[in-house]
């Protein structure tokens, strides 16, 4: 079971190395998606202000029977916001809704809103007035980490230029077969862990013959041998499901990829259509 080790931030705090994601989890649902994962030995929980389920997240945080401080909880800053004001608002409005007195972390969602994903304006101003807001909650202890999410390198040069605290994260799309390496390497380069969203394609990676093969051969499923990939690589896979079932099979993997597998499943041809997934701006602007 991985779920007992932890990647350590630049800031020291320790971050758990499998979170769960609560992506499309409706907010009446997702407390007791939350208790069932922690029952599980998940310790790790992904939400954002766009979910729109981050009241339900506090209230399983709260009827989980955990020690909050055992817990590890992210939400996400809207990626429209991009004020100082708006973003102080907001942060307030997060530590509100889900009825907590700090977060363990909040990430900018994405460097651009939502509508505007993949344009040429990078929001460079806005970003640093919200990343200025994110700064003075994590020195004022209302957030324990800070990062970034969906942020290509002049995002993140962009950050870095102007900042007083790093970021300590960078949550991209990153699975077997859309592996943004060079992305992934200057990140870690700067002391940043990068966070995998969707390490399981929503599913795609199951109609690729050769990857239900090397699964196979591991005697594990496409979702571990995926959640496998992202860790071998330094990352922090956040799979998303409501089943308790897939939880467990997902936190499962202690087993090894061999060198020649992992350099095969990174060179796995790239994922053209997400099916309904695709409608997310994410799943067409991919990152490099």
């Amino acid at each position: 079971m991985i779920l007992k080790e932890n990647y350590t931030l630049s800031n020291g705090i320790e971050i758990p190395k499998l979170g769960l994601g609560t992506w499309k989890i409706e907010n009446k649902d997702v407390a007791q998606v939350v208790v069932d994962a922690v029952k599980i030995g998940y310790r790790h929980i992904d939400t954002a202000q766009a979910y729109a389920n981050e009241s339900g997240v506090g209230e399983g945080i709260r009827a989980c029977g955990v020690n909050r401080e055992d817990l590890f909880i992210t939400t996400k800053l809207a990626a429209e916001v991009k004020s100082y004001e708006e973003a102080v608002s907001s942060i307030d409005q997060s530590l509100e809704a889900m009825g907590l007195d700090y977060i363990d972390m909040m990430i900018i969602h994405s460097p651009q809103p939502w509508m505007e994903f993949g344009e040429e304006d990078r929001f460079f101003e806005g970003n640093r007035e919200a990343w200025r807001a994110l700064e003075e909650a994590y020195e004022a202890g209302k957030l324990r980490a800070i990062g970034v999410s969906n942020f290509q390198k002049e995002d993140l040069d962009n950050i870095l230029s102007a900042c007083t605290v790093k970021p300590m994260v960078n949550q991209v799309l990153a699975h077997i077969s859309n592996t943004p390496t060079g992305l992934i390497q200057y990140t870690q380069e700067q002391g940043i862990l990068v966070e995998a969203y969707s390490p399981i394609a929503h599913g795609e990676l199951f109609k690729n013959q050769k990857v239900v093969e090397i699964a196979d051969k591991y005697g594990v499923s496409v979702p571990q041998l995926s959640i496998r990939y992202d860790l071998q690589l330094g990352l922090l896979p956040l799979p998303k499901t409501a089943n308790p079932e897939h939880m467990k099979n997902n936190a499962d993997v202690a087993f090894v990829i061999s060198e020649d597998d992992m350099e095969f499943l990174k060179n796995v041809e790239v994922i053209k259509d997400y099916g309904e997934a695709s409608v997310m701006p994410v799943f067409g602007g991919k990152l490099k």
